[in-house]
């Protein structure tokens, strides 16, 4: 198998970048079209077309967009590369590129960031979306980093790297009750209206199971896949939502909402999952390093 040419990869990451052929020539000091020939010859070689015209514009076909996320790593390696055994250091500015999945407590990506948030010597970058979505950047050093609530598992084709960072019991939350009068668990599940996480939830299913081994049939409210849609619903609409504290801690901590109780057995799951690498940024070592109590806790206000 013929080695991948990084001549012709540098080439292609310009014209990604500069999203122009006429703009990406002038900046290599190149004619367009020698250019367009030296990309041609890479995606002869990749088996793939990288770019589709639209027309006078070049878009990123998806083979490109995988591409463009792996030429990022390595140019951004050799540059690292360059300062580390040139000069004896790193970047002066660490850029961290963190995932967490969509449905994911705010407070807790908040709470775990907090190290780092107003540290001039890091920038952060902060992206949602789907776990499959996030691991397919992760597996193109895309991200740095992704934040699930749901394990995953290596392989000898991934060689993910799944730890768990904390784990919360969950509550069962709503608006202060009238004389302070306590909820009678679990013999108020069946008369009180639920707000629940949705059916894809591992907390969902596990609360579901419970109730159906008590006998319970409750009543819903509302099911909801966003936990921040969660939070709210439970300060505004009023019901019983089923979350883990972390979700609600200032809510809690307002006296808006109290807790009326923890479900016995009922616990969430924090995921921290990477790739091997041999130069981690050093930030996202400080982040992973912390005791998983450290990183249920709000940080103090600026």
């Amino acid at each position: 198998m013929s080695r991948l040419n990084y001549h012709h990869l540098h080439y292609f990451w310009a014209v990604a970048k500069e999203g122009n052929l006429t703009r990406a020539a002038e900046r290599l000091h190149v004619s367009q079209s020698a250019l367009s020939t030296q990309i041609r010859q890479l995606e002869d070689q990749l088996g793939q077309a990288l770019f589709e015209r639209r027309g006078r514009a070049l878009h990123l076909t998806e083979a490109g967009q995988l591409a463009l996320g792996y030429a990022d790593a390595i140019f951004a390696s050799g540059t690292e590369l360059m300062a580390l055994l040139r000069e004896g250091r790193r970047a002066q500015r660490q850029v961290l590129r963190i995932g967490a999945v969509a449905t994911l407590s705010r407070n807790f990506q908040e709470n775990f960031l907090a190290p780092l948030l107003g540290r001039d010597d890091v920038e952060l970058v902060l992206q949602s979306g789907s776990l499959a979505d996030l691991l397919t950047r992760l597996r193109v050093h895309t991200l740095d980093l992704v934040l699930s609530n749901r394990r995953v598992h290596g392989s000898a084709d991934e060689a993910w790297r799944c730890r768990r960072i904390a784990r919360q019991p969950v509550s069962l939350v709503g608006r202060p009750r009238p004389k302070r009068k306590p909820f009678r668990y679990p013999d108020e599940l069946a008369e009180a209206p639920l707000l629940l996480p949705g059916r894809d939830n591992d907390i969902r299913g596990a609360f579901d199971l419970l109730c159906e081994q008590l006998g319970i049939r409750y009543r819903l409210r509302a099911e909801v896949d966003d936990m921040a849609l969660l939070r709210l619903l439970a300060r505004d609409a009023g019901g019983v939502a089923l979350v883990p504290s972390v979700v609600v801690q200032d809510e809690l901590r307002s006296g808006a909402l109290v807790e009326y109780a923890v479900v016995p057995g009922l616990y969430e799951d924090f995921f921290a999952i990477t790739v091997p690498r041999h130069f981690a940024p050093p930030a996202l070592r400080e982040l992973l390093q912390r005791p998983a109590e450290e990183v249920l806790v709000a940080a103090p206000s600026r």
